[in-house]
């Protein structure tokens, strides 16, 4: 039975209606607690919205019943906070009390409890300290992480080159380049486009992207104890989660033979370092099972978001060739044929603007990942109890018509003022904010920065000939193009 297709997901949901009556009864609400749509019994809010794509129906809803409001999937009560200046009030006013994670069935399946990105309390704490710190330290050595991006520009754009001119889909050799930059901090090595070990985990990270996303995976979201035993996508996440936890066990397990305390390589070595300094009395955080998610939670953020942030780049600057002209002018002027450095970015104030534009208008995490109260909140006039499932609603914070002249267009003069100058603006939010902002925000800056300059230093993007390329994007946990094709020009 395919869970994916609408018929057959369809009779899922009445299945579900009423082995849920069952199984669940009904609850009280609580008082004060924010407005929204009427649920139906069991399905809750399901049948209003966009199964692929909530992110539209979330913004609609918005429109009627204000900045903070409730919807039901299945039973799960959810409180969407919208628009810059009521996410920004809880994620940075009343940082602590939105700190935390829900209960997500499908997210705790896979990470349960451990990593970075899905882990909650003291747990989570100990595990951002050392990512935060680690990732900062092994962003300085003998050699830098800005001459191992650099090294990686020349690599992708030599892949590029080989082209020649003719029709290629770019996901995987872009997805390719910036996983190295971020298996260098991991692991200390570096994988060839074509290696089959890297192919296979690309696919995995890509796939399970897709499918955390998708309608499937909001179904067993609202009803876990009935779809995790039906056949569907939700078993195939789980698999694909077991391959790469085998693979990065391999790792670790190689490295703890190789470990030197005082030459820590990389930050699976740091790791176990850590791991070998606890103290049996007391509770333990450096545990395999925190090592296998880390690095897993790593290796797919830092990968997926800035390697799909670099691909609507290159199509937007398809779409729009007078912007991609005026970058490479700037180029020209500022760093000519030399390499690119992220000191360069303060002297670019065109292309900076462009880079962030592409951040806003491809609104990568359109939803955010979801946090939760960690105590009874009283928050903007309404009553949120410990524990509540929130959504700081990024899609409004990045579209928001209050801070943003034309939101609905790529307008690279949103991040300009009437002298050319860059921009700073408030509203600009990609990388979410607060405790559970992204831990890779300065790396992936960094990144986006000198691989676009390289790229369009190096090429002119154009769509194969005959074609019309859209912006249309697919399924999934962000936000992607779907599958294209693009000839890239050599300039020098």
């Amino acid at each position: 039975m395919d869970v994916s297709d609408p018929i057959t997901m369809v009779l899922s949901i009445i299945l579900c209606v009423f082995l849920a009556i069952v199984l669940y009864g009904w609850k009280r609400g609580t008082p004060n607690f924010p407005p929204g749509p009427t649920p139906l019994p069991i399905i809750g809010n399901m049948h209003i919205l966009n199964m692929k794509k909530p992110y539209k129906s979330f913004q609609e809803l918005s429109k009627k019943y204000g900045p903070v409001y409730s919807i039901k999937i299945g039973e799960q009560k959810m409180v969407i906070l919208c628009g810059y200046e009521t996410v920004r009030d809880a994620l940075v006013n009343h940082a602590d009390e939105f700190s935390g994670r829900p209960t997500n069935p499908l997210f705790d399946e896979i990470a349960k409890g451990h990593g970075v990105i899905f882990s909650r309390n003291e747990n989570w704490k100990v595990m951002r300290r050392f990512t935060l710190s680690t990732l900062r330290d092994f962003g300085m050595g003998r050699m830098t992480i800005e001459d191992r991006i650099l090294e990686e520009c020349d690599c992708l754009a030599k892949k590029i080159r080989s082209f020649k001119g003719e029709p290629f889909d770019n996901k995987m050799i872009i997805s390719a380049a910036v996983a190295n930059i971020i298996v260098s901090i991991l692991l200390s090595r570096r994988f060839d486009y074509e290696d089959p070990t890297l192919l296979r985990l690309l696919k995995i990270v890509n796939e399970n992207t897709h499918i955390i996303g998708s309608p499937t995976a909001m179904l067993y979201n609202a009803f876990p104890s009935m779809i995790r035993w039906l056949p569907g996508t939700h078993k195939t996440a789980m698999k694909n989660v077991d391959e790469m936890h085998r693979f990065v066990k391999e790792t670790f397990t190689t490295q703890r033979k190789q470990l030197d305390s005082n030459d820590q390589r990389n930050l699976v070595d740091a790791f176990l370092v850590k791991q070998q300094e606890e103290k049996p009395s007391q509770e333990l955080f450096f545990t395999n099972e925190n090592l296998t998610a880390l690095v897993t939670d790593l290796f797919s953020a830092g990968m997926e978001t800035t390697s799909t942030t670099l691909r609507w780049g290159i199509l937007l600057m398809i779409t729009y060739p007078d912007i991609q002209r005026k970058v490479q002018n700037e180029i020209e002027k500022v760093i000519g044929s030399s390499a690119p450095h992220a000191g360069h970015r303060k002297n670019m104030p065109y292309t900076d603007a462009v880079i962030h534009e592409i951040q806003r208008y491809s609104n990568i995490v359109p939803t955010n990942l979801p946090h939760a109260t960690t105590q009874d909140v009283h928050f903007r006039g309404y009553f949120l109890p410990k524990g509540t499932y929130v959504i700081p609603f990024l899609t409004s914070v990045l579209f928001d018509e209050a801070h943003f002249k034309k939101p609905k267009e790529f307008y690279p003069e949103h991040f300009l003022d009437a002298s050319g100058s860059f921009l700073k603006k408030e509203a600009f939010m990609p990388f979410s904010s607060g405790k559970r902002s992204c831990a890779g925000e300065t790396l992936a800056k960094m990144e986006l920065f000198m691989f676009f300059v390289r790229l369009l230093q190096n090429f002119t993007f154009q769509a194969p000939p005959g074609t019309k390329l859209d912006l249309k994007s697919g399924v999934g946990l962000t936000r992607s193009p779907t599958d294209h094709k693009i000839c890239a020009v050599p300039r020098v």
